[in-house]
């Protein structure tokens, strides 16, 4: 039995069963103890987050009156970070080969039905100009785990392609990677690349769980997966994603685990998660969704990613096209700060959308990027393909600092207006480019910063006149 460190490096230690299993059973204790959970969110309200061991009793909390004010609170605290910023992106397959066992993904090395690809350099230059000609800045790179198919020379080329395609207007600004765990010195090469974030999902912290779900591959071992944001940090990557994915376990443990994990982040390495990614399992070629009995209802997802947004406020927080547009919509008002937007999850599939099955799984928003750039400004939001941050070095601790100073709201704000102005200029529909306007027009006025605010407005023109790239 291991002794719960939240600065540990072992795994087992920094993610203890006995302390997940001790605090469900204070937050099961502690559900209706009303002066307890007051104290929580006053807390909350301070925007200085909250450790697991609150969160867990906020979650378990089933008093009506309490949620609603945990989806309020959770709004406030949304709206004085983010304000109605929304940064939009896409995920980019290059391969599916794997030879990882993991009985929850078609890409399962025994899986015969689905079609296996490997994208070439050229036809991810074909991929990138499909998804530039959308109006992308910003990709999330998906490979599965295999030595020849899916290597670290081969997707820090396809990375070195990316950022060398610029097609009309377009250019991918920001590469952030989603490939399996790895040493130092390969983490090291992709910072090198130029990558943005470094996204791993845990799956599940269960250890028993995690093993029966991972029985083969490289991606069996639980601690060399667990400790890879460790490792990722150590060679420099400031900004990493993490996440789980529900239905696999009890949620509660999983929600648990996930907190851990982020306070052991910051607390050994002075900075937390950037991003926290909440995907729900879907239905995907060889792979029964009935098999899992951990489902979690829209409510219970809902109630998540308000509390993750109180708990840890100055985290980006996730949602891909997994989810419908209606979850989308709730989730948005109370949390999640970025989302993607018109998503393949096939090999090649932005190309030949009619093709031989290579995705990962099912998507449950097929809408176009114009129209969820559309929706999203009718629901009062800033549809951002901002990505200054990561090119100006305000990462990791240094982006930490100005958030929870209040600075960054100075590039924030401009910034998102200025990439929607480009949006609108190169890519919008008629329709969208209206609302779109019409918004830039309001908002650029309740800059407080008098000095952005005329800058933001010479950029702006500058940006109608043909220029492209302004930045804060």
């Amino acid at each position: 039995m291991s002794t719960y460190n939240s600065k540990s490096l072992i795994a087992e230690e920094f993610i203890s069963d006995t302390e997940i299993q001790a605090t469900l059973a204070y937050a099961q204790e502690n559900k209706h103890n009303r002066e307890l959970i007051e104290q929580i969110l006053a807390k909350g309200a301070t925007y200085a987050g909250l450790s697991y061991k609150e969160a867990a009793v906020l979650l378990e909390c089933d008093l009506p009156d309490i949620v609603e004010r945990i989806y309020k609170l959770a709004n406030e605290i949304k709206l004085k970070i983010y304000g109605r910023r929304i940064v939009m992106f896409a995920p980019l397959y290059l391969s599916n080969y794997c030879i990882n066992g993991c009985r929850y993904c078609p890409y399962h090395g025994t899986n015969k039905t689905i079609a296996r690809k490997q994208l070439t350099q050229e036809e991810i230059t074909r991929e990138v100009i499909a998804l530039q000609d959308m109006g992308h800045k910003r990709l999330a790179l998906e490979t599965g785990e295999h030595p020849v198919y899916a290597s670290l020379e081969y997707v820090l080329e396809s990375i070195k392609t990316i950022y060398s395609i610029h097609h009309k207007n377009g250019a991918i600004r920001r590469v952030n990677v989603n490939i399996a765990a790895t040493s130092v010195e390969n983490y090291q090469k992709l910072r090198d690349a130029g990558i943005g974030t470094y996204i791993l999902f845990q799956e599940t912290y269960h250890k028993p769980t995690y093993e029966y779900l991972h029985p083969t591959g490289p991606k069996s071992d639980y601690a060399y997966h667990t400790e890879a944001m460790d490792r990722a940090m150590q060679a420099g990557i400031d900004d990493v994603g993490v996440g789980v994915l529900f239905g696999l376990n009890l949620y509660r443990y999983d929600f648990v685990g996930l907190l851990m994990h982020a306070e052991h982040l910051e607390n050994t390495y002075g900075v937390g998660p950037h991003t926290i990614s909440v995907p729900r399992i879907r239905p995907a070629d060889s792979v029964d969704v009935n098999e899992y009995s951990n489902s979690i209802s829209d409510e219970i997802f809902k109630r998540i990613v308000a509390i993750l947004r109180i708990a840890v406020p100055y985290t980006g927080i996730i949602v891909s096209t997994r989810e419908s547009e209606e979850s989308r919509r709730q989730v948005l008002e109370i949390g999640v700060s970025q989302i993607s937007g018109a998503s393949s999850t096939s090999v090649g599939g932005y190309v030949e959308k009619e093709q031989e099955n290579t995705s990962q799984f099912e998507v449950n928003d097929d809408r176009t990027l114009d129209e969820v750039v559309n929706w999203l400004l009718d629901l009062g939001y800033i549809p951002s393909f901002c990505t200054a941050c990561y090119r100006e070095g305000r990462t990791g601790d240094r982006f930490m600092q100005l958030a929870k100073s209040g600075q960054i709201v100075n590039c924030c704000q401009p910034n998102a207006l200025m990439t929607l102005k480009e949006y609108l200029e190169d890519y919008a529909s008629e329709n969208t480019a209206k609302k779109g306007e019409k918004v830039i027009a309001e908002e650029v006025e309740l800059i407080t910063n008098p000095k952005v605010k005329a800058t933001a407005k010479e950029y702006l023109q500058e940006l109608h006149d043909g220029k492209r790239d302004f930045r804060f």
